[in-house]
């Protein structure tokens, strides 16, 4: 990760960086419109899928993947990423946006870009790298397992008057709902999965988000021509046009500026205590995917992001984009290595996938009213399964440590049966206690080979004397040290000594038998230093401190 941004915080980074830095030609601009074009295709029916499986129309996530991305794209950090409504996102906006409605998801995502902006001023963005892999990995797991769970209800056209709300229970309604499977619905979802799974092995240089799509829309024609109903975008949302009348589908206008509380009961305290938990999610969640996914294109174009200021431009995207019915939205891995792939050079290539999406809604809007759900669903199905990263899960199992193993199954499970917050928070937790403990193993005590009389004992203490390890040591020490006058420490391979290693030692100075003196010799700087704060100064006869060795003995 670029440690440049951690030292200073730039705006508009990787877009000066790649535009003006360097030399853009029209050979790049036309590498840019390539690349936009192609993941345009693929994010206008994934912008929209995300937007149902979050709960709100589909157009709000066209609205997202076209003003978070120009903002983020101009704003951010990273040159090749994408930015829009991500799957991750679904299981924290889901119920946000059942419980407190459209508005209440607008001002929580306003309230995430906020945080986001304070987490890149406040230069967070290297804290990405303390977050160990069994957590991101148990965490996107769990969140893909959620996502697959809430598709099947579209991909098999179950009918359900509700949908509980926690996982175990959705599990049982979808279950119950099993016999009203409806074969069209089935059909389609099918078809448009098995195009999804099998064009990669064409070789083709075509995304295959559209050729599955059209696949499930012939087989929606078939049914249809025979005279059996499938359920579409247009026979599921509504909007009402100026002169009162109602529109199905996806209304072709551009983004509306408004306040984004006005489309509810207005703007609260109470709403905002209310929704604090939720934004706070949002921005954790999206700090984390951001920062992820421009490692990933770090590695893939040998380029360096500006980590502090990817925050800023994630930020920026998500204060601005509400106003205009954006939801919330973050760098997306999948669209921003296709970007990468089709030949982007700059942001120029994100700026254009948001206008290609902005001329869809305006063009295509009546024909996009038609797609199925159960395609849609098709969709999401596959983007939970790429995000599960399964083939790194069953490595993990097989070659990871317990300990590893046993922090990503924590996350998984409490991720698809709690929260995010509560995974993350739990994992982070038990990682940081089971790192420990693995590092306080590797202290110990060794003799030191050298000849003295029978009254001194010579030990050597490796690795670092903290908290968790110093304990133990001294006990240790002290159970070696009966009979001895002189205890010789050597402390050269003691890299670090914190407060609680300068505690023990102070202990067992205390606990000496009367006459015993221990003598400490070539004390590194880290442990030097920390002693000198704690003002641990010679004791005549109990504690002295050597430069080297032979003096000491």
């Amino acid at each position: 990760m670029n440690t440049s941004g951690s030292r200073r915080v730039r705006l508009f980074s990787a877009l000066i960086d790649a535009c003006f830095h360097e030399k853009y030609s029209l050979p790049r601009l036309l590498k840019d419109a390539i690349a936009g074009v192609t993941v345009g295709i693929i994010a206008i029916p994934l912008a929209m899928a995300l937007a149902i499986a979050s709960g709100v129309p589909p157009q709000y996530g066209l609205y997202t993947s076209a003003i978070a991305g120009i903002v983020i794209a101009i704003c951010g950090g990273s040159r090749f990423s994408v930015s829009g409504p991500t799957a991750a996102f679904v299981v924290i906006l889901f119920p946000v946006s059942q419980q407190f409605g459209l508005s209440g998801l607008l001002l929580a995502t306003l309230m995430s870009g906020f945080i986001l902006l304070l987490m890149g001023l406040a230069r967070f963005g290297r804290l990405i790298e303390y977050i160990p892999l069994p957590v991101t990995l148990g965490f996107t797991s769990g969140i893909a397992i959620t996502i697959g769970t809430m598709q099947f209800k579209d991909f098999f056209g179950l009918t359900m008057a509700t949908v509980p709300e926690h996982y175990l229970s959705k599990v049982a309604a979808l279950v119950m709902a099993m016999p009203t499977l409806d074969f069209g619905d089935a059909a389609i979802g099918i078809v448009t999965l098995g195009v999804l799974i099998f064009w990669p092995k064409l070789g083709l240089r075509v995304p295959g988000h559209l050729p599955a799509l059209l696949a499930g829309c012939a087989v929606m024609a078939i049914f249809m021509q025979a005279g059996h109903p499938v359920a579409t975008i247009g026979s599921r949302f509504h909007y009402l046009l100026p002169d009162g009348s109602q529109g199905n589908g996806i209304p072709a206008i551009l983004p509306q500026f408004t306040l984004p509380w006005n489309q509810g009961s207005g703007l609260s305290w109470s709403l905002v205590q209310a929704l604090l938990p939720a934004a706070f999610s949002m921005a954790i969640l999206g700090a984390i995917e951001s920062l992820l996914c421009a490692v990933v294109l770090d590695g893939m174009t040998g380029k360096k992001h500006h980590s502090d200021s990817e925050l800023i431009g994630q930020g920026i995207g998500n204060i601005v984009s509400p106003f205009f019915g954006g939801i919330t939205a973050t760098a997306a891995i999948a669209r921003s290595a296709a970007n990468v792939r089709a030949g982007a050079t700059s942001p120029v290539s994100a700026i254009i996938h948001s206008l290609l999406v902005i001329l869809a809604l305006l063009v295509l809007a009546p024909w996009l009213s038609w797609l199925p759900l159960a395609a849609m669903a098709a969709l999401l199905l596959m983007v939970a399964w790429n995000m599960s990263e399964a083939h790194k899960v069953v490595d993990l199992l097989r070659r990871a440590p317990k300990d590893d193993i046993l922090v990503m199954l924590t996350c998984m499970s409490l991720t698809v049966l709690f929260d995010m917050v509560i995974a993350i928070t739990a994992g982070i937790v038990m990682a940081s206690l089971l790192f420990m403990r693995r590092i306080a193993k590797l202290t110990r005590l060794t003799e030191v080979p050298v000849e003295t009389p029978d009254d001194m004992l010579v030990m050597r203490i490796n690795g670092p004397l903290f908290f968790a390890a110093a304990e133990r040591i001294f006990s240790e020490l002290q159970s070696r040290s009966s009979g001895k006058k002189v205890i010789v420490l050597l402390w050269d391979r003691v890299a670090v000594l914190d407060a609680g290693g300068v505690n023990a030692l102070r202990n067992f100075i205390d606990n000496l038998t009367e006459g015993t003196e221990v003598r400490i010799a070539e004390i590194l700087f880290q442990p030097l230093k920390t002693l000198a704060r704690a003002r641990m100064q010679p004791i005549e006869g109990k504690l002295s401190f050597y430069g080297k060795l032979e003096e000491a003995l």
